[in-house]
């Protein structure tokens, strides 16, 4: 029990429910202090250190006596919520413990469930924040204040709207099968009841709750997921982005769960064109300071301990696929079965990947995105969009040459790439033009998909005004005898239609 890693912390919840403004929040209260020191601002993640954990709950901890035994927290900013599910590849379920957002203003929306629903079939406990409890009538800001101290602090009115609107979020999570309850309210056989779900009512914009939080992580890593944590050497790693930066080409931010990375070692990564094998020249952390852009500023280590966001540097690293697991070559290892074990992802992603004849192209930033877009275009769409292939990362000429085949297959709407959340090179810009390829980007989802229907849709119609030249529409017309207006040219009658369409033209 004394030799545990760092917990892994992921925060989910609806678009603006304050998920990044509440990591900020964590983050600033040291460097606000004039105080650089204590956080590492990480890849995607952000290490807190155990002193800062310590600094931040102190006023709290005055009440509770809780003794931390974890070596710091590492907490990972999740962009909405797809690419979650990719991040626990592996079963080595890459976060331990939850912080689900939910704003108290709004009670529980779409995405709120949609994580909800995630974190419950992976059973991985989570803490609910009800964020934005400043928003209440007359709240009183006490900055940075325990929750229960600040509530302390509120007027009679402005309690009862918070407890009304605690209680609404109470019910929403019961209808969705979760038992809920304020958690300085949970007795102790509600904290061993596994199903029992603390809320922590929080703002991200004054800092109330926050040392409730992070207590309560701490607590929950200790009492019930101290055997999932102890620190043990085998490698557990996780490739979250590959990024091209400036002076060091193509990097990739893996995320160690357990066991060493060390400069030298021989990793195999997984890419869309097999296995690679190729040697680590360079670890890298940003420093604890705040300029994370200063590219002479990151810290060079001979070898990193999980759990850690870690920059790799190594070479023809382009192809990386992220979401990916990276394992480490060791001497009395067989290279090929580990090379197999690396792809045995891809090919389950493969299978899911498959492409049809006719259909668009997808490219996305990452893995999961990919996984969600596909899985958005097949089943959440109707009619259902045929995809012909798929890609990884940004949009290069060749990509726009694969395509345009389809303007030649006679069925140009398909000549068309949805790109989600990735560049666009400029050559490969001019060159859409030039085959009449059409490049739809978007960061959402759901704006590419509209994209592309309303396309679609104007195609329809355009091709409907076309046609009618060329489609004949008979008719069976009678003349009334007594509606003849002129007999010579022009003729002008008045008539019955007695079957069919009668257009202009026919």
């Amino acid at each position: 029990r004394d030799d545990l890693r760092s917990p892994i912390v992921v925060i989910m919840g609806h678009v603006d429910t304050g998920k990044t403004k509440l990591l900020d929040k964590i983050r600033k209260t040291n460097v606000q202090g004039g105080e650089a020191g204590g956080i590492t601002q990480q890849i995607g993640a952000t290490f807190f250190e155990k002193k800062t954990l310590e600094a931040q709950t102190a006023h709290l901890n005055e009440t509770e006596k809780f003794e931390l035994t974890v070596p710091g927290m590492l907490v990972i900013d999740t962009p909405g919520h797809e690419s979650f599910t990719n991040l626990r590849s592996r079963g080595s379920s890459l976060c331990d413990v939850a912080i689900l957002v939910v704003d108290l203003m709004h009670g529980l929306e779409q995405q709120t469930i949609e994580s909800l629903n995630m974190l419950r079939s992976k059973g991985t406990p989570f803490v609910v924040a009800l964020n934005k409890v400043d928003r209440c009538y007359a709240w009183k800001t006490c900055a940075d204040s325990p929750i229960r101290e600040a509530l302390d602090q509120q007027a009679e009115g402005t309690l009862s709207e918070f407890r009304s609107r605690s209680t609404d979020a109470k019910v929403q999570l019961q209808e969705q099968g979760v038992n809920s309850n304020l958690y300085w309210e949970m007795g102790d056989d509600d904290w061993m009841n596994s199903d029992f779900v603390p809320l922590v009512p929080t703002s991200a914009v004054t800092g109330e709750g926050v040392q409730d939080i992070l207590l309560l992580l701490c607590q929950i890593a200790q009492r019930k997921l101290w055997k999932q944590i102890m620190w043990c050497a085998n490698l557990q790693c996780t490739v979250l982005e590959v990024k091209q930066i400036d002076g060091l080409g193509t990097t990739v931010d893996v995320l160690v769960v357990n066991g060493y990375l060390r400069e030298g070692d021989r990793a195999v990564f997984c890419t869309l064109d097999g296995p690679i094998v190729t040697e680590i020249r360079g670890l890298l952390t940003p420093p604890p300071s705040r300029e994370m852009r200063v590219k002479a500023d990151y810290i060079h280590h001979k070898e990193v301990k999980g759990a850690l966001g870690v920059k790799l540097i190594g070479n023809n690293l382009e192809k990386v696929m992220a979401g990916t697991p990276v394992m480490i070559v060791n001497e009395d290892d067989e290279e090929e079965d580990i090379k197999q074990e690396v792809m045995s992802d891809l090919t389950k992603i493969q299978e899911k990947l498959s492409v049809d004849k006719k259909g668009v192209m997808v490219q996305a930033s990452t893995l999961g995105a990919l996984e969600a877009l596909l899985q958005f275009l097949r089943e959440e769409t109707q009619p259902p969009i045929p995809v012909s292939s798929v890609g990884i990362g940004a949009i290069t000429k060749r990509d726009v040459t694969q395509i345009s085949i389809m303007n030649e297959k006679g069925c140009s709407e398909f000549a068309t790439i949805l790109a989600f959340d990735v560049n666009v090179e400029k050559e490969a810009r001019e060159h859409a033009n030039e085959m009449s390829v059409r490049i739809f980007t978007a960061d959402i989802i759901y704006h590419l998909f509209d994209q592309f229907t309303r396309f679609m849709e104007e195609l329809a119609e355009r091709r409907r005004e076309e046609a009618a030249a060329v489609a004949v529409f008979p008719s069976i017309c009678r003349i009334l005898p007594q509606h003849i207006f002129n007999q010579k040219d022009p003729i002008i009658v008045g008539v019955e239609v007695v079957e069919g369409i009668l257009k202009v033209g026919t």
